[in-house]
């Protein structure tokens, strides 16, 4: 690559965030619609710089802008300039992060990242490897715990032996452990469902009750599911004790913190996962709450060893020195791209207590917003947050007289703002994400002014009435 290129690409990159500052949310265009306007064919005779340029603007034009303020659909947003630095550096370096001979010093760091997250999870003799995402976390938890469980399983394969395996997971749980349930070859059915309390967080003694079942019918239980910070609501499944349960049956525990496991970071509520020490896997998603680029995904495990032991295999014309250090023994991937450098930049430069102050600050955001639904007589907070403050960043709502389908759909055709609707307790619900590092009260205050016209609009409510 030219130097000359590089600075293309940076003017480029400059212009393209000017224009993200000016229109924070992408004009709205139906798919169909969206394709006749690009050119995106590929063909046999390569395409000059200018003209290829004026296609990367115009798919930049088209793409949602997820750094925007005006962005609360996902479990992530926004942008860290340190982590984006370190990011574009991993891209100019393109190590393969499998061996020390390939990636030398990205080797330390990845390894310096592992251990600091372990030591916070509590797993003081643990070790970890980076995935691409937290499905793939969890499915390597998954498989984890399929060979302990099933000791010749990785020589032999699945046998009628192995019986019918279960694992258990709340019913606000992930949908990647239906589908890792499948990729393993334990079977999609095979996912146990177990009912939630009235905070969103898996019923213990229900659990406990339907393994008892289970094991009596000839069923084997495998694998505990537990949620740190669900997807709808943001709960904490009660993983102490959910350990004791794991401990008494002889099952694996797996904590899927890929959206809450940012709060160990910060005093005031890492209470919400009090006994994760007592897990025996542990995913964690930096690309959430620590605002890094996607995707940086962790699973960390409670037992060193256990990741060569079930991923390691012998390649000679690969693993040639260093045999301590080449990362690719220990996880499911080979050669994959360098996720430790963002995130270790990142730390390098916030800290843990920077990090702290963040998740704090983000807690009382999700407070404030659903203080403010709670004092607005137009609104209405969902059933299962009313009893107590928002259990992480998600805050579910919905405006009297008027459907949360239609409100989100019209936000985002009318380019205000992208926000999604979620189904709770049998209704949709608006579910606002507050974890944009950058999200302010005022922000806030935009967001419900906007859900607000729109519903009136909606409605044909005049404004300042009641929809």
């Amino acid at each position: 690559m030219r130097k000359e290129d590089l600075k293309t690409a940076f003017d480029l990159a400059s212009e393209l965030l000017d224009h993200e500052e000016k229109s924070p949310v992408r004009p709205y265009i139906e798919p169909d619609e969206l394709a006749s306007q690009l050119d995106l064919t590929l063909g046999t005779e390569g395409q000059a710089m200018a003209p290829l340029l004026a296609t990367l603007r115009q798919l930049w034009d088209a793409t949602p802008r997820i750094a925007s303020r005006r962005f609360f659909n996902q479990l992530f947003a926004g942008r860290d300039a340190v982590a984006t630095l370190a990011e574009i550096m991993s891209v100019l370096a393109n190590t393969p992060m499998h061996t020390f001979k390939a990636a030398g010093a990205q080797v330390l760091v990845e390894r310096e990242v592992l251990a600091h997250m372990a030591a916070l999870v509590g797993f003081t003799d643990g070790e970890g490897m980076f995935t691409a995402g937290g499905s793939l976390s969890n499915l390597t938890a998954m498989i984890l715990a399929r060979n302990e469980a099933l000791p010749d399983v990785r020589n032999q394969g699945l046998t009628s032996a192995a019986g019918r395996c279960l694992v258990y997971t709340s019913a606000e749980g992930h949908f990647s452990i239906s589908r890792a349930l499948g990729i393993t070859g334990l079977g999609r059915h095979n996912a146990r469902k177990v009912p939630i309390d009235g905070c969103g967080r898996m019923d213990v003694a229900a659990l406990a009750r339907m393994i008892e079942a289970d094991r009596n019918e000839g069923a084997t239980p495998l694998m505990i599911n537990a949620t740190a910070g669900t997807t709808v609501l943001g709960a904490f499944d009660p993983l102490r004790e959910l350990a004791s349960v794991a401990s008494e049956h002889g099952l694996w525990l797996h904590v899927d913190g890929a959206y809450g496991g940012s709060v160990l970071l910060s005093r005031q509520h890492r209470h919400h996962l009090d006994g994760c020490e007592l897990a025996d896997s542990f995913s964690w998603d930096a690309h959430k709450a620590q605002g890094v680029p996607l995707s940086c995904s962790v699973l960390l495990v409670r037992r060193r060893g256990l990741l060569e032991k079930h991923f390691g295999e012998e390649a000679e014309y690969l693993f040639q020195t260093h045999s301590d250090y080449n990362p690719a023994q220990r996880s499911m991937q080979c050669a994959r791209r360098n996720d430790a450098l963002k995130l270790w930049a990142a730390w390098k430069h916030h800290g843990d207590a920077g990090y702290a102050r963040r998740i704090d600050r983000l807690f009382a955001l999700a407070g404030r917003a659903a203080e403010q639904v709670t004092a607005d007589p137009e609104l209405l907070l969902c059933d299962l947050q009313r009893s107590q403050p928002p259990a992480s960043f998600n805050v579910c709502f919905s405006v009297a007289g008027c459907s949360s389908v239609e409100i989100c759909e019209q936000l985002e055709r009318e380019s205000r703002l992208v926000v999604s609707h979620v189904r709770v307790g049998g209704r949709r619900w608006i579910r606002l994400v507050c974890i944009h590092p950058d999200l302010t009260e005022a922000d806030l205050d935009i967001f419900f002014r906007e859900v607000k016209t729109v519903a009136r609009a909606i409605t044909g409510a005049p404004q300042g009435s009641h929809p």
